[in-house]
């Protein structure tokens, strides 16, 4: 069975709307894919303000944001399919939306991106909201990519994600360890931001600065690094727990990059090396923070002694694993199969998205 499908991501580190046109194929279980076209289109400045004030925002002005974006997604696919020459070809797009809201403690999750404003637009079958039942079902909602790692990169036991948060998952035989490791991009953005760069282009600003060692002491002695299982982070931490931390030592930019950047390389150390049971692992790294030369020197460094290997695939799945992955979900929704694992502390499995009709029948 063959599909063709646009998977959308919208990360939380605000560089732009990624859009990637897919084709499954599946023959008795096993399934294969092909990334045909994919683009990334940057948020202007007035979509990142927007959004990275989105949290502020009254009642009226909330739902008028999740309208807006919606409406400005389905004309992004849409100019995607002209460019592309792709009219009449799209089964259905699978859209992550904007994450603003992140408490699975309370049971909420919340991505803007309307869909029905975009199955409107487009005039093609919407999938969406597809972290929301597995908070419902008491799960972190994060990460929801392990299926997709499961049935599409079978060949890897350990997926690293460095977007603007990072993220890991293990696989051992059935079971799978995912977890929120720590801020990543976002927080790196951050500080090369204060620098008069929009990010720390491989690393070079970091390599330039030196490690506050107290500074990275109360990094790593942060509550959330203690707690065990399933766990997950909002967009609000950088701002609420890591930011009021690093201001307090009045350090430059280049030598909060260097320290931040060591505090990563040990935490994502850490979480490989004490949820797996096994050695010689291939942690296949995607995410921008791939790019960053600089961290991945430092990874390596620090996993070479546990027989870890990083392994850097094509620019297409640094970029696009997790729009590829969200396009993988939308299908699975619409064969009404799994689309989330339990790996998320949920008490089950769920078969999560919305669906929105837009083709007429």
């Amino acid at each position: 069975m063959i599909y063709r499908v646009i998977g959308l991501m919208s990360g939380s580190s605000l560089d732009g709307l990624d859009i990637a046109f897919v084709t499954f194929e599946e023959i008795r279980g096993e399934w294969s894919f092909s990334i045909n076209n994919a683009e990334t289109n940057d948020f202007k400045y007035n979509w990142k303000e927007r959004l990275s004030q989105a949290s502020q925002l009254n009642a009226f002005e909330f739902v008028q944001l999740d309208n807006d974006f919606g409406r400005y997604i389905g004309d992004q696919v849409n100019s995607f399919i002209k460019k592309y020459q792709l009219e009449h070809q799209i089964q259905m797009i699978a859209s992550h939306g904007h994450t603003i809201f992140h408490n699975p403690q309370k049971f909420i999750t919340t991505q803007i991106g309307n869909a029905a404003q975009i199955a409107a637009i487009t005039s093609t079958n919407v999938i969406s909201d597809l972290r929301a039942l597995d908070v419902a079902l008491g799960g972190e909602g994060a990460p929801i990519v392990p299926i997709g790692e499961k049935f599409l990169f079978n060949n890897y036991n350990c997926f690293l994600n460095l977007g603007g948060i990072a993220n890991i998952a293990i696989h051992e035989q059935e079971n799978v360890n995912a977890f929120d490791i720590c801020v990543a991009n976002q927080a790196l953005n951050f500080f090369a931001e204060k620098a008069g760069f929009p990010f720390d282009e491989n690393g070079d600003l970091a390599a330039n600065g030196n490690v506050n060692d107290e500074l990275l002491d109360q990094l790593n002695s942060l509550l959330y690094y203690q707690k065990e299982g399933a766990k997950s982070l909002s967009n609000q931490y950088l701002k609420e727990e890591i930011l009021p931390v690093v201001e307090s030592f009045h350090l430059n930019p280049e030598d909060c990059l260097r320290t931040y950047t060591e505090h990563m390389a040990i935490q994502i150390m850490h979480a490989v090396t004490h949820k797996s049971n096994r050695r010689s692992l291939q942690i296949l790294v995607t995410g921008g923070g791939a790019y960053n030369q600089f961290l991945i020197i430092r990874l390596k460094e620090l996993l070479a002694v546990h027989q870890i290997d990083i392994i850097i695939p094509d620019d297409k799945i640094i970029q696009y694993k997790e729009a590829l992955i969200m396009a993988f979900l939308g299908l699975l929704r619409w064969r009404e199969e799994n689309t989330v694992l339990n790996n998320t502390g949920a008490k089950r499995p769920s078969i999560g998205g919305a669906v929105w009709i837009g083709q007429q029948y």
